[in-house]
């Protein structure tokens, strides 16, 4: 059978069908390229520090140099890299490149026991860790491979400032717990040691491994997936070639709140605006809201990534209308569905459409984008970008018909490699020709933009009919009084599953009966909350995607509950 591709034909203009995978043999060669085009021009900024692309090429290079020449690490060994962004994350992980080795990036918010999965998993064998996170790292050493500690400050590449940084995180906040690594070396000491090495040019080819990502963490025990330096390089310019149509090459200024450690962040804002040879702005602690508003307005910036709850954070804080919106044209949301209601309110306040996009860490990660032209938000993921193929299969791996709903496929050269020392539960997922099985439900539309329904696993079944919690929660978060909202199911003797929504209030009078009573006004008997749960807040992984997993294993409320 042949293969229909309508969404083709709603590319934007200056989108190709296809990408040149061969124009760069590696992430390395990208990193050369903006060097060479760009090297006077910021190439990251953090907490009133900007390093150049000059200065990312001679620090990187160092680094680089310290593993080969000082550790004397051999090509495909792994480093891992623990940290908030800060300057020395950038500097790193082109270092570890560089040098013919592995990134692992890890989470620095992970317990001990994720840390010890992560690095034995892994067999790392270098660790660089914020002063902050030190302490996990020494609980956890002694079961590990780890031959040498590399640990920093967070003020340690600001210049005269980053000693008061330092001091006032250690002393004055006590963020930093007391911690002992014998052995333990200083980044600014690796530094210093990698210049007395020549760095050696090292082969790097496209199949090789540039990351381990680890994933699914939330689902089980966290695999890491293989991303070779051909899948980065092909999402990388998958994504260039879809959002590039509007930007102006070394002018671009990017905020990168989501952190480096995530997928999204690494290929959107890292790669993606290095090609362009933007400016990644990067933020420390999104979090702090009213902080990360404060640092906005000083910005002029011309673009963002975030995923719903972050965008939905700024919406909702003090002082984030007031801010100068008339360089920003490009808002890209992914990571988690967007909510309709967060959409229209950030192109209310922006005067930007807040464009979904759709991936997988699997995917490094982009699959699926709309057309930056989109004029409003359309509750799709967009369409297959280029070079992208994409279908919905049934359970048994029959392509299902445009409209129906199956599980979402993908095949590109952006699908990994597989799941690192994983051979099973990589033939799980990829299929025998090549096919990604998402776990995601979706259905495609006549013009090729795909819409997700849920995740495979959230879907909550009552009586018979599957209810996706991406819809309930839609409806919800349509209630001004509604700050953020999750919905999942929860065990019920007569229909097996109901639907419980956990909401955390914006409006403190909002009561269970008005929240029941909007939901019948919007859905259908049986997808109605029969339990309505208000709570400060919601359970979330660093990055901000909701756990609904945790919700649904706290104790069932009574119908009245509220």
């Amino acid at each position: 059978m042949s293969f229909e591709r309508p969404w083709l034909a709603q590319y934007p203009q200056g989108v190709a069908a296809e990408i040149d995978v061969d124009e760069f043999p590696s992430v390395v060669a990208v990193l050369e390229n903006a060097i060479e085009k760009y090297r006077d021009r910021p190439a990251f900024a953090n907490l009133g520090k900007t390093l150049t692309y000059a200065e990312i090429d001679q620090l990187s290079a160092q680094f680089a140099a310290y593993l080969l020449g000082e550790l004397k690490l051999k090509k495909g060994d792994r480093v891992a890299i623990m940290m908030p962004n800060c300057l020395q994350y950038p500097i790193a992980t082109f270092g570890v490149l560089r040098a013919g080795l592995t990134v692992v990036n890890t989470n620095p918010m992970y317990t001990a026991r994720e840390l010890r999965h992560q690095l034995v998993d892994s067999g790392t064998n270098v660790i660089l860790v914020l002063d902050n996170f030190a302490h996990t790292v020494q609980e956890v050493i002694a079961d590990t491979q780890v031959k040498q500690v590399v640990t920093t400050g967070l003020g340690d590449m600001l210049g005269l400032k980053g000693a008061v940084v330092n001091f006032v995180l250690k002393y004055v906040k006590k963020m930093v717990p007391d911690y002992n690594l014998p052995g333990a070396i200083r980044f600014r000491d690796a530094l210093a040691l990698g210049q007395r090495h020549n760095l050696a040019d090292v082969e790097i080819s496209p199949q090789d491994i540039a990351f381990l990502q680890y994933t699914g963490g939330t689902t089980g025990v966290a695999k890491g997936a293989m991303l070779t330096h051909r899948n980065l390089v092909a999402n990388m310019q998958q994504a260039a070639m879809w959002v590039g149509t509007g930007v102006k090459y070394g002018e671009e200024v990017i905020i990168t709140a989501l952190p480096l450690y995530h997928i999204f962040a690494l290929t959107a804002n890292g790669l993606v605006f290095m090609k362009f040879g933007g400016l990644n702005y990067m933020i420390t602690n999104p979090r702090d809201m009213k902080g990360f508003v404060k640092e906005l307005k000083s910005v002029p910036f011309t673009a963002i990534t975030g995923v719903n709850t972050l965008f939905n954070g700024l919406l909702n804080t003090p002082g984030f209308d007031e801010i100068d919106f008339s360089r920003l044209h490009l808002t890209l949301g992914g990571g988690m569905a967007v909510q309709r209601s967060v959409a229209e309110r950030w192109k209310q306040v922006t005067g930007v459409t807040l464009v979904e996009a759709y991936g997988l860490t699997e995917t490094s990660p982009a699959a699926c984008i709309n057309p930056m032209d989109l004029k409003d938000y359309n509750g799709s993921i967009g369409l297959p970008i280029s070079s992208t193929d994409a279908c919905v299969k049934d359970e048994n791996g029959v392509t299902l018909p445009m409209g129906d709903v199956g599980e979402l496929c993908i095949k590109g050269p952006q699908v990994m490699k597989g799941y690192w020392r994983r051979p099973e539960d990589t033939a799980a997922v990829i299929d025998a020709d090549g096919w990604l099985h998402t776990g995601d439900m979706a259905r495609m539309d006549e013009n090729g933009f795909f819409f997700i329904v849920d995740r495979k696993k959230d879907m909550i079944l009552v009586s018979g009919f599957n209810v996706y919690p991406n819809e309930v929660e839609d409806v919800i978060a349509m209630m001004p009084g509604v700050l953020e909202v999750a919905a999942v199911g929860v065990p019920d003797e007569k229909s097996g599953e109901a639907v419980k929504v956990v909401i955390v209030k914006k409006d403190p009078t909002l009561t269970a009966e008005q929240v029941k009573a909007h939901a019948r006004e919007h859905l259908t008997g049986y997808k109605h909350p029969r339990y309505v749960e208000f709570r400060t807040e919601l359970p979330k992984t660093n990055v901000g995607k909701i756990l609904r997993r945790e919700l649904r294993d706290s104790p069932a409320a009574s119908p009245a509950a509220h």
